[in-house]
């Protein structure tokens, strides 16, 4: 299950800086946005569904949407006059994992942790306001949930996302949550409550907390860690549905056990 932004939302507030600014390409910055509007799942997008998620100009978006196809990172499919991510796209994401030692190195720790609670555990870094995984390991006793390596997941409401945001200094949280209010400013008040409850568990317990806060039937809990040779902070979270996974038994069992596996981790990457 991948986050897609409901109908009725607002669209994603584009990466924009001041015109003052005269190191940033805006051009290039939409370009990017385009390809960021992808999300798992998606199989095509029409240049209209591209204009609404980015919050741009049709018009711009055609233009854009036409150099991309050109240069490959889109594929036009003129039969339904809509795009689909191009394999210059695929390079740079697969360049990216490849290089990723964090993922090998996590792995069979990730995997023993999975079998053992019986669930889910994934490895993310952040990405505007979502999550993405980047390694996932599944229990073989586990038959729901369908996340996988490019999943989105909300980073206000998740187990994961909240992990990220109680590890971040406090000035650069201030200003991702000040985004995230002015996206949906109706919910706010609950997803503050959610965020503040996370940080003063990440505080006490060593990790956040999601029990059907980002969907109904899924409980996860999650814990961040700096991996070192200037990769931002990422987040390790174990979870998977309620009927399989309790919160008690996340915080009684589980909970122990990741945050060792999170410390481990941070001694190998740290040699």
């Amino acid at each position: 299950m991948s986050e897609h932004p409901p109908s009725g939302k607002a669209p994603r507030t584009p990466t924009v800086r001041p015109k003052e600014d005269r190191h940033f390409v805006t051009a290039l910055a939409r370009g990017l946005e385009v390809l960021s509007c992808f999300r798992t799942g998606d199989k095509t997008l029409g240049n209209q569904e591209i204009a609404q998620r980015c919050g741009l100009p049709r018009s711009t978006v055609s233009r854009l949407t036409t150099t991309l196809t050109r240069l490959g990172y889109l594929i036009h499919i003129e039969e339904i006059g809509k795009y689909r991510l191009g394999t210059a796209t695929l390079a740079l994401g697969s360049a990216m994992l490849v290089r990723l030692d964090v993922r090998q190195i996590a792995r069979p720790a990730m995997q023993e942790l999975a079998d053992f609670a019986m669930a889910e555990v994934s490895l993310g870094m952040r990405d505007r306001f979502s999550m993405i995984y980047v390694e996932n390991c599944r229990s073989p006793a586990l038959h729901t949930l369908s996340l996988d390596v490019g999943s989105r997941i909300a980073l206000a409401t998740s187990a994961i996302g909240r992990a990220w945001l109680a590890a971040i200094p406090e000035d650069q949280r201030c200003v991702i949550m000040e985004q995230i209010r002015t996206r949906d400013e109706k919910v706010w008040p609950e997803v503050l409550q959610g965020i503040e409850k996370a940080l003063q568990d990440y505080r006490v317990l060593g990790v956040t907390c999601s029990f059907g806060d980002w969907q109904k039937n899924v409980n996860a809990i999650a814990r961040a860690f700096r991996p070192g040779r200037g990769l931002p902070h990422m987040v390790i979270n174990c979870g998977g549905p309620s009927f399989n996974v309790s919160p008690e038994f996340l915080l009684n069992e589980a909970r122990p056990r990741l945050v060792e596996m999170v410390s481990r981790l941070e001694a190998a990457l740290y040699r």
